[in-house]
């Protein structure tokens, strides 16, 4: 097929994608969750899982991406199915918008309504320490200012409207779940709330381009996170997200030092466990809306 054609990626060319999926395993979730850079652990957590590498699943883009595992998890957390994106495709790796948030359709063919989406970004609001985790209440499309979307093209309206709203695209009450599971769980420390925006990398942004988007109202920036949130809204999902906050913005010139990866992975990685438990808790309290519980395997 042809990277570029989002007409040749239809629905049931989808369908083909979610049928591989659902026959392959004896799970159906109703929770997706798509892992960040440095945050695929969550994955690991799963029991009785069955695991696709992306390359297996029919007509499923590949990740090149260091701290991405490249495939999708399908099982049990907490007793409650779930289907799991251990890493994710990002534009600067060569992909249109439409395939890097392909694999959120295919999701609402396997039958999720729920989206937890997960990123690393660098924290431009002040306020931000390293290892602060912000839940996204609303994001800049900046790619979308230049005329591009994961939505470009032809609209089929078993996915979604053509003219889809974005205004409280995360929703509300799982933004206040998370404050209270992070209560519970002794983290409200670390939890912000705030605006998100995604550009297209794979460079860090510059110090001009930084006090702007700082000008903007932007507290976190990233390079994933916005195509999917956008196909899941128009797919009807519900949408929550969050940022862990793995590196400081530099707005300074006379600053030497540099964002780099190997520093998102590393505070990824002393994170992790909060990050689980958060996830976890989360998943379990969302069911009681979503899907029963599995008890034993069974």
């Amino acid at each position: 097929m042809s990277q570029n054609s989002a007409d040749e990626y239809t629905y049931d060319v989808m369908e083909q994608s979610a049928q591989y999926l659902l026959e392959r395993t004896r799970h159906r979730p109703r929770i997706g969750i798509i892992c960040g850079s440095g945050l695929g652990g969550l994955a690991d957590l799963l029991k009785d899982r069955d695991v696709f590498p992306y390359e297996e699943i029919p007509n499923f883009p590949t990740s090149t991406v260091p701290g991405h595992a490249g495939r999708m998890v399908i099982g049990l957390l907490e007793g409650v199915p779930v289907i799991c994106m251990q890493g994710r495709f990002h534009c600067y790796e060569g992909y249109p918008l439409w395939k890097c948030a392909m694999p959120v359709r295919v999701m609402k063919l396997v039958g999720v309504t729920h989206l937890v989406v997960t990123n690393a970004a660098g924290g431009l609001n002040p306020a931000y320490n390293v290892g602060d985790i912000m839940l996204l209440k609303d994001h800049i499309n900046m790619q979308g200012f230049a005329g591009d979307s994961p939505l470009k093209g032809r609209n089929d309206e078993r996915f979604g409207p053509r003219f889809p709203a974005m205004n409280n695209s995360y929703d509300l009450g799982l933004r206040q779940l998370a404050k209270d599971v992070a209560k519970e769980i002794g983290i409200s420390d670390y939890i912000r709330e705030g605006v998100y925006v995604m550009l297209g990398g794979p460079a860090y942004e510059t110090v001009a381009e930084l006090r702007l988007l700082r000008m903007l109202g932007v507290d976190a920036v990233g390079m994933s996170t916005v195509p999917e949130v956008i196909v899941a809204r128009h797919c009807g999902m519900t949408v929550f997200a969050f940022s862990l906050i793995t590196n400081e913005c530099i707005t300074e010139y006379d600053c030497d030092r540099e964002a780099n990866h190997e520093e998102v992975i590393e505070t990824a990685n002393k994170r992790q466990n909060d990050l689980k438990l958060l996830v976890t808790r989360m998943v379990a309290t969302m069911s009681v809306d979503t899907v029963k519980p599995v008890k034993n395997g069974h």
